[in-house]
């Protein structure tokens, strides 16, 4: 068997349908998009939830659920990640940004107790978790929480 004697297994491949190259063809005039109407001319498309007039199914479907316009999404910060800060520094949403530990400025802040803290800092966020709190009082740092008219500056 040669590369030169290959070839795909009969009926498997299809000619490509040349339209609009005369009536000979049987795909001429019209080249098989009938009479008028957006269907007929270039660059036509439908919405792809339309069905043809019947009732489309994302309105068949019932609604379900509730979504809060109003919740307040925190974003997680695990204490081993504080271990960078120098013993007694202040920590609050500014600096965590500033130094790369989270993208976005204008966020709520959770500190969450994974990991150890290795000395005191003065924490400051929107909440802390339970275990958290008691691990950086343990180090003899703060745990302060800010309240809901903090804006990042």
């Amino acid at each position: 068997m040669k590369l030169n004697t290959i070839a795909p297994s009969s009926g498997s491949t299809h000619y490509r349908k040349r339209v609009g190259r005369g009536n000979g063809s049987g795909h001429g005039t019209t080249a098989g998009r009938g009479c008028k109407g957006a269907g007929s001319r270039t660059g036509a498309t439908s919405d792809p939830r339309f069905e043809g007039g019947q009732m489309p199914l994302y309105r068949r479907l019932p609604k379900v659920g509730f979504t809060n316009i109003f919740r307040k999404q925190f974003l997680p910060v695990n204490l081993n990640l504080l271990n960078k800060f120098s013993k007694g520094s202040i920590v609050d949403p500014a600096m965590l940004r500033s130094s790369g530990i989270i993208k976005n400025g204008k966020i709520w802040i959770k500190i969450l107790g994974n990991g150890e803290l290795k000395h005191a800092l003065n924490i400051k966020a929107h909440a802390f978790s339970e275990s958290a709190k008691k691990k950086i009082e343990a180090v003899g740092g703060t745990a302060e929480v800010l309240g809901e008219s903090w804006q990042q500056a």
